[in-house]
């Protein structure tokens, strides 16, 4: 693999790190400004909605910038995101800081794909996207369990603090190892937008959706739910995050490795399994041994679904696949968004700590409903018959017979 995913992968640990360690700092940062967790999870809806509204927008004024000055600027933007956030004296503006960094996002890693994708020969082009989304998944094994750990002991802004300086080291390594690649000649805003057009496109960028989506339902509030409902403390939450971190990497190894030898098929077990675990997840969270074990499935799970569906929209979308691109990573995070929401709704509905795991599991299989009609749709189309050319249609030919 070209050294430049390694510059890649540093600036999505740091964009992993601050997504996802308030997970682990809800409390904390509820209890500073007086508010309940729920409402504190916010944070977390707020931050996703930025990547939702931030990958189209950032990518569509980065079409006519240089793709390795664009990711620069992104990650000088992520930076600033986050020194707001440590500084922030009340919720309303750290939840402006976190919107700030998190326009980064998703262009970022849209842009950044499309960049991994063409540094390697077409056959290795899944295990390319993991490689950069592994700097993701390592942050839920090193930075959010450490960004935990210091926000537990030096408190969250100490965190983020960290962070932004995670993200001047991401900007320095694109800087130096990402190379200059042209800007494709003739693709402009137009050609892009034309993408959304393909219905599978369109199925692919849903299933992310809820898929990733059935993860967030659980794990936003995975702090309140291991300590209240399984019984650990609450400095446990640390190594949890890390068994959940190291999930995601195996599952993001392992999705990036079958993506590009079945790709559809890997989609159809992850999510089933991933809706089953979500669902059992309900009945382990009262024994700490399962809760953990449930943990580290579900994050392997749901982290075995990324590689495969962004590289589906690549494949479905090719020609013109920046965009697109984008728009899936943001998809990624509008199911994290209405996970963390619909979570906070059954939670403060009285439903209990482990009423988001149903959310979730319920989110997980109508994406796999989705995936099973994609592969349908895709199967009915191989089967067409195509007309030689200058042959009569089958109408003309029976006028003829």
């Amino acid at each position: 693999m070209p050294l430049a995913l390694l510059a890649l992968a540093i600036g999505a640990f740091g964009i992993g790190t601050t997504e996802f360690v308030i997970m682990g700092l809800l409390p904390e940062v509820a209890g500073d400004f007086g508010v309940t967790v729920p409402t504190a999870g916010l944070l977390v809806t707020g931050y996703a909605l930025g990547v939702v509204i931030g990958a189209p927008l950032m990518t569509a004024l980065g079409t006519r910038v240089p793709r390795k000055r664009m990711l620069m600027l992104l990650m000088g933007l992520f930076v600033a995101g986050n020194v707001l956030s440590a500084l922030a004296p009340t919720l309303g503006l750290m939840l402006a800081g976190r919107v700030v960094a998190s326009l980064a996002h998703g262009a970022f890693f849209g842009i950044g794909a499309v960049v991994a994708a063409e540094l390697v020969a077409p056959q290795r082009k899944a295990a390319a996207i993991a490689t950069m989304f592994t700097g993701l998944t390592v942050a839920n094994v090193v930075g959010v369990p450490l960004g935990t750990w210091v926000g537990q002991t030096a408190g969250w802004r100490a965190t983020f603090l960290g962070v932004a300086a995670l993200g001047v080291l991401g900007l320095l390594g694109i800087a130096r190892l990402v190379p200059d690649l042209p800007r494709p000649e003739g693709v402009r805003l137009r050609h892009e937008l034309s993408a959304f057009r393909n219905v599978q496109v369109l199925l692919a960028m849903a299933m992310t959706v809820l898929g990733f989506g059935g993860v967030f339902a659980a794990v936003t509030y995975i702090a309140p739910m291991m300590t209240e409902v399984a019984g650990f403390a609450p400095g446990s939450v640390t190594w949890l995050l890390v068994l959940l971190g190291l999930g995601m990497v195996a599952g993001n190894v392992i999705g990036g490795r079958f993506a590009d030898r079945a790709l559809m098929p890997m989609l159809y077990v992850t999510l089933g399994g991933l809706a089953l675990a979500l669902a059992l997840f309900t009945l382990t969270a009262h024994d700490k041994a399962a809760a953990a074990v449930t943990l580290t499935v579900v994050g392997a799970l749901g982290f075995a679904t990324v590689p495969p569906l962004q590289k589906r929209v690549l494949d479905q979308a090719a020609g013109a696949p920046t965009l697109a691109s984008a728009v899936n990573i943001g998809a990624f995070n509008l199911g994290n968004a209405l996970a963390a929401w619909l979570g906070g709704l059954v939670i403060a509905g009285g439903l209990g700590w482990t009423a988001p795991n149903w959310v979730g599991a319920a989110l997980a299989f109508t994406a796999l409903l989705l995936a099973l009609l994609s592969g349908a749709l895709e199967r009915r189309a191989a089967r067409r018959p195509v007309a030689a050319p200058g042959a009569p249609t089958p109408a003309l030919a029976a006028t003829h017979g």
